[in-house]
């Protein structure tokens, strides 16, 4: 199926290439809708030349037809009445078209197979990582596909040997019933006058002696057929076990894997629908070797030969069971997973499903899931088969469901939509451990029966580790442990150990898959912001990338412990700068025009290189979602000299009075976005429309009552406006004047009380506040 997934996102000419390969001759619909059973089958097994194998690709065109006409019977509701017409049609001209030559047929498919494949390959670009990721996907899948033709060729085997030992066995009691019948005569002799018994005993003595004879011979012979046929299903269970390894324990354990890095902001796990068709190939296989394994120990009830095949009967039959179990309690699964950071008293939602409910009739008697809260704890005693007494560590409302088959997909799932965690129970924490730290799980439960209750299966199924808060202010937090769980969990751990520390190389491919599914960008962090993020997590000054490859990070120094000198961890940091760009600064992120991670250091090393008015954006230091302008510009105090100036960092509370593109076009002294963009090219297109004719400016400065100072200003005075005239404003005060931080921030608290009142005149109805000057 994977070269048509492919093949679907062709595009400009490729895509006409490929739509031209199909027509009368082979409907793409049948390509479509068969797409699967059609990859996995062995068209190149087939020689062409060879009229001797008229016979395989008969029998392709039958099974061909047989699959159409079984998609055909599936179709439900309007839509699917007139897809069951149209599938008809084709499986009935497919029929006509290559009853008579059905290695035709062959003939086309490969030459459609092999244009697919090719213009795949070049679309993609095999040389490309996505390209050679394409190619080993679809090789795997071949394999996959491959190994099922196999097993279903193992089982036709076996199911024509069976019949044949049946039709056997059946003449074998036929014939032991007519030696019973002789023996019946011979024994009915001594009741004859001796003349009558002496002309009928030799007949019937040889007569015996031939049909005991035969019977030997063939009761050796049906003990050998036993044997053989064992063999042979222990042949197709030992590849039935191979293929489940590879597709439970690599395929489906990988989806898992990628279903958690999702959790963290990786791309979607997808590929469900494709791991539930191999599962049910599967279950198919499984069930009817099951059942040829059962028949074949009814016949040997029935006409019991002494030998080593009762016990190989009973082996088979524990291991194809064994094998139906790992199936059917592996692929129960939670389609989508509960939220990670889970607040009590909130509505949250999950689902869970069954790959293989279809297939084994489970939904002929639906059953119902039951989803419990349990820590950490309870989740390590279960994984031992400990008893935990069906304990809880909380209280989930709307937490049963009844599973429901939908049949247009042929899925079997379980739609929680109204759960909610009305009270939680903790544990006693250890050491330093907060309430974010701890860690609890979803486990959801169900009970599925089988072949008319045959086989009952009590099946259990554990979500991605959560963590429950009672308030927003611990989602920060809570993120963390989940973040780091997500993405440096192992496979098959005890619930839920994680390394305590990690190597930085693997922390940042974390943090910025984070990074672009918060922000949805596609523009993540750079290898200079992530130097700048190793400078500030290991308070190191070297900006060489190679000095921290082998560096570890610790949980304690990522979420734990503060950042030296300031009130709050690494993790708060970075989060707060998400959480800002996030709401209010996406688009100038993508655009690139905010450097971000740059210190305060490096700002002024690179501003002072340039004009004065080049400007930058970058995140605060010293306080948690924070961003500040830097600029370059003369020194009032000391002529002929420049310096570097730093705003006080603005917020979200900022930015959601006034956006930073406004804010940017405010501030007249910026001119160059830095290195050298003039900031109108960068930002014009974010600004926001004037409310009047009459432009208005902000002035971001404190009052200077010297207006005859001859201090140089980089404001733009505007036409009358109804702003304070008693004094006018200047950027550059005298330095004894508090606008600077300790640090030489502006203090826009302390000095920005006019702009900040102006700015809530702009939040006012427009005609109340200008109404008579309004044109």
């Amino acid at each position: 199926m994977a070269v048509w997934i492919q093949a679907q996102q062709l595009q400009g000419d490729a895509l006409h290439q490929m739509q031209s390969l199909y027509g009368q001759h082979f409907p793409i619909e049948v390509r479509h809708y068969l797409s699967q059973w059609i990859e996995g089958q062995l068209w190149d097994a087939i020689d062409l030349e060879n009229p001797q194998e008229e016979f395989k690709a008969k029998r392709l065109l039958d099974s061909l037809i047989q699959e159409l006409q079984n998609k055909a019977e599936h179709q439900m509701g309007e839509d699917g009445f007139l897809l069951k017409i149209k599938l008809g049609h084709y499986a009935s001209q497919l029929k006509s078209t290559y009853d008579r030559c059905p290695l035709e047929l062959v003939r086309c498919i490969r030459h459609i197979l092999y244009t697919e494949q090719r213009l795949v390959r070049e679309a993609t670009n095999s040389s490309s990582p996505l390209g050679g990721m394409m190619d080993t996907m679809s090789q795997k899948y071949q394999q996959i596909n491959q190994a099922f033709e196999e097993l279903r060729l193992l089982t036709q085997d076996t199911e024509n040997e069976l019949r044949k030992l049946q039709h056997n066995q059946e003449y074998f009691i036929i014939q032991y019933q007519e030696s019973l019948r002789i023996q019946a005569q011979l024994s009915s002799l001594s009741t004859l006058p001796p003349a009558d018994r002496q002309l009928r005993e030799p007949t019937l003595l040889s007569k015996r002696a031939t049909v005991e004879a035969w019977l030997t011979r063939e009761a050796n012979t049906l003990q050998k057929y036993r044997l053989d046929l064992a063999e042979k299903h222990q042949k197709t269970l030992q590849l039935l076990r191979k293929q489940q390894t590879i597709i439970l324990d690599d395929e489906l354990i990988q989806w898992k894997r990628r279903q958690q890095l999702a959790g963290n902001g990786g791309p979607p796990e997808g590929g469900l629908d494709i791991l539930q068709s191999w599962c049910e190939k599967l279950a198919e296989t499984i069930w009817q070797n099951r059942q040829q394994i059962r028949r074949a120990e009814h016949l040997r009830q029935q006409l019991p030969i002494p030998g080593p095949i009762e016990e190989l009967l009973n082996e088979l039959n524990s291991t194809i069971t064994d094998i139906i179990s790992a199936l059917v309690t592996s692929t129960f699964i939670i389609e989508k997973q509960p939220p990670q950071v889970l607040k009590t008293q909130t509505k949250f939602a999950a689902t869970v499903r069954l790959l293989v409910g279809g297939k084994l009739n489970v939904h002929m008697n639906p059953p119902q899931v039951k989803a419990t809260i349990i820590s950490e704890q309870q989740a390590k005693a279960l994984l031992k088969n400990e008893n935990t007494r069906n304990e809880s560590s909380g209280e989930i409302l709307n937490n049963n469901c009844v599973m429901e088959y939908h049949q247009t997909t042929g899925t079997l799932s379980a739609h929680f939509r109204n759960m909610s965690l009305k009270r939680i129970k903790r544990s006693d924490r250890r050491g330093a451990e907060s309430v974010t730290e701890e860690k609890f799980t979803i486990l959801f439960e169900s009970q599925f029966s089988i072949g008319g209750n045959e086989l009952v299966f009590q099946v259990k199924t554990l979500s991605l580790p959560v963590v429950v808060i009672v308030h927003g202010s611990q989602d920060n937090n809570a993120t963390a442990t989940v973040l780091w769980d997500n993405a440096f969990a192992e496979p098959g751990r005890v619930p839920f150990l994680v390394p305590d520390k990690v190597l930085w190389p693997q922390l940042c491919d974390a943090i910025n898959m984070k990074y672009k599914a918060e922000v949805q960008s596609n523009r993540g962090l750079s290898e200079e912001n992530l130097v700048f993020l190793a400078q500030k997590a290991f308070s190191s000054s070297s900006n060489n990338p190679e000095d921290y490859r082998n560096m570890t990070m610790t949980w304690s120094q990522f979420n734990r412990e503060s950042l030296p000198g300031r009130s709050f961890t690494f993790w708060q940091w970075f989060d707060g700068v998400m959480e800002l760009t996030k709401k209010h600064l996406k688009p100038h992120w993508n655009d690139g025009a905010i450097l971000g991670f740059v210190n305060k250091q490096q700002a002024q090393d690179m501003l002072m290189s340039k004009p004065n008015g080049t400007f930058l954006l970058r995140f605060s230091d010293s306080e948690i979602g924070g961003i500040t302008i830097a600029w370059v510009a003369e020194n009032p105090n000391k002529a002929g000299e420049r310096m570097v100036w730093n705003l006080m960092p603005y917020t979200t509370k900022d930015f959601s009075i006034r956006s930073l593109a406004d804010r940017i076009s405010d501030l007249n002294h910026l001119l160059f976005l830095y290195p050298d963009r003039p900031k109108d090219e960068v930002f014009s297109k974010y600004y926001t429309p004037p409310l009047c004719k009459q432009p208005l400016i902000i002035l971001f400065a404190t009052a200077n009552s010297d207006p005859a100072s001859g201090n140089p200003t980089y404001m733009d005075h505007a036409s009358p406006a109804p702003v304070n005239h008693a004094h006018t404003y200047s950027i550059y005060p005298p330095m004894s004047d508090s606008i600077l931080d300790a640090d030489g921030d502006f203090d826009l608290d302390d000095t920005m009380d006019v702009a900040r009142h102006v700015e809530e005149l702009l939040r006012r109805p427009v005609e109340s506040q200008w109404g008579g000057q309004q044109s």
